[in-house]
């Protein structure tokens, strides 16, 4: 066999593969679309904020600058997205990373700017 028949099973190999790991269409959107959430700048600012541990509406605003309705407004896109989670302790409402995979790719986000 010769290295470009060689090289065209090896493609086609590859697409079966890729093809057989696609995820549904539907999956496919739903993580394009927690990632279009997590690319804006100020959301992602929230993120590293709620890295370090659950804060309250007024202190997430402290920590990352701006304004509360405008902090309020990302939280609200990423409790819709799934990406923080909140909880009620009286009067403040309380705010942390919904699960361990959202802290893991901030973490590896801040790793790979480091790699240069």
């Amino acid at each position: 066999m010769s290295d470009s028949e060689n090289e065209k099973l090896q493609h086609e190999e590859r697409v079966r593969l890729a093809l057989k790991n696609m995820p549904k269409e539907e999956d496919v959107e739903e993580i394009a679309s927690r990632f279009k959430a997590l690319s804006e700048p100020s959301r992602l600012k929230i993120l590293f904020v709620l890295s370090c541990g659950e804060l309250c509406v007024e202190h997430i605003t402290s920590a990352v600058g701006g304004n509360q309705s405008a902090v309020s407004h990302q939280l609200k896109t990423m409790r819709d997205h799934r990406i923080v989670k909140c909880q009620r302790r009286g009067k403040q409402v309380i705010y942390s990373i919904a699960d361990g995979h959202i802290l893991a790719m901030i973490e590896l986000a801040k790793e790979h700017l480091n790699c240069d």
